[in-house]
């Protein structure tokens, strides 16, 4: 299907000012939502205070016991509308859809914004589990949630790290999958593709990967959170003019006891310098075949977007089924949810009419 680049210009100081606003109308909304759910086996608890003044984003955020891992999530809209769900990435968390969850819960969708391992307060249930951030576990997390929450299937949406395993669940588990929202595209990868050197100006995008790659590069991580994601914010996302409060809403995300670790995994897997456990071999295997998306699918890029990312025409070909792919402009970057939350919702609106 042909490209559609949509052009949206964004008056940013404008839209820290609807932002703040959305934020306190989806508080407001969530917590009525919350208190109308009735899933066996969740919790809620009511987020915490931040820095700066900063309104509470989702009001309530829900635990459920979900495969290994007590997850953390935030719920928007009816809980018996069609299911969407959305993935933030790395370094980022749920906040990526503060502004996205209540336009499409407006249009009768039940969105639920669960927090990684590692992030926010998702916890693993047991001490003696492996914090493994390898691809295919990511995803079926995701499942796993699906299942506790009794979730047959559902529009998985994803930006970043979030992008990946929302491809992998459609990949994988397309039965689960109603339609795919992926800001950057096709992101399965595999070991073996990431042994395949890059141009060095490529490669130089990528430092952090192999800064990870060491134990210094690790304290680093674990002695520098805030200030690390806070340059990966600037330089992947150039012309978005957060502020500190935005910042700091999501960076106590990574005050998690996990994070370090699976972040750090997560990168030193990919580049075979840590391994998988056994019993995900098969998946990722299955992956490293690079499988064709059958469920219909609209991919995203920003025409702003300074993180890594493959150009358009190299993917499209791996997504069979209904497909389109939108660029957007005005300087949009790599947390294009966020950034332009009004697009991201429409393209999620359009995938579940495809659907």
């Amino acid at each position: 299907m042909d490209k559609i680049a949509i052009p949206e210009k964004i008056d940013h100081r404008r839209r820290l000012l609807m932002g703040a606003a959305a934020v306190a109308a989806t508080a407001i909304e969530f917590i009525g939502t919350a208190r109308a759910a009735g899933v066996a086996g969740v919790t809620t608890q009511t987020n915490a205070s931040v820095p700066n003044g900063t309104p509470k984003s989702f009001g309530t955020i829900k635990q459920v016991n979900a495969g290994v891992l007590n997850v953390g999530y935030a719920e928007n809209g009816p809980v018996d509308g069609p299911v969407v769900i959305l993935l933030h990435g790395w370094p980022y968390d749920i906040h990526t859809y503060v502004d996205v969850a209540p336009i499409i819960a407006s249009k009768g969708f039940r969105v639920i914004i669960p927090y990684l391992r590692g992030y926010g307060t998702t916890r693993f249930l047991s001490s003696e589990t492996p914090r493994n951030g390898q691809q295919a576990v990511v995803a079926l997390d995701v499942i796993a949630l699906m299942d506790a929450l009794k979730i047959g299937t559902a529009i998985v949406g994803g930006c970043d790290w979030g992008a990946r395993t929302a491809n992998i669940v459609a990949a994988l588990w397309p039965e689960r999958c109603k339609a795919l929202v992926s800001v950057s595209g096709y992101l399965i990868g595999s070991q073996k593709a990431n042994e395949m050197p890059l141009p060095p100006k490529a490669e130089l995008q990528w430092w952090y990967q192999y800064y990870f790659a060491t134990e210094r590069g690790r304290a680093g991580y674990e002695a520098h959170r805030r200030d690390f994601a806070k340059l990966i914010w600037q330089t992947a996302s150039p012309k978005w003019a957060f502020d500190e409060a935005t910042f700091e809403r999501s960076a106590t995300a990574f005050d998690s006891p996990d994070h370090v670790s699976i972040v750090i995994h997560n990168y030193r897997w990919r580049l075979g310098l840590a391994d998988g456990e056994a019993q995900y071999e098969d998946l990722e295997q299955r992956l490293a075949k690079a499988p064709l998306i059958g469920v219909p699918t609209i991919t995203l890029e920003g025409d702003a977007n300074g993180a890594p990312h493959p150009d358009p025409g190299a993917y499209a070909k791996m997504f069979s089924g209904k497909y389109e792919h939108r660029l957007l402009t005005g300087g949009i970057g790599h947390n294009l949810p966020q950034e332009a939350p009004s697009a991201f919702a429409d393209a999620v609106l359009l995938a579940a009419s495809l659907a």
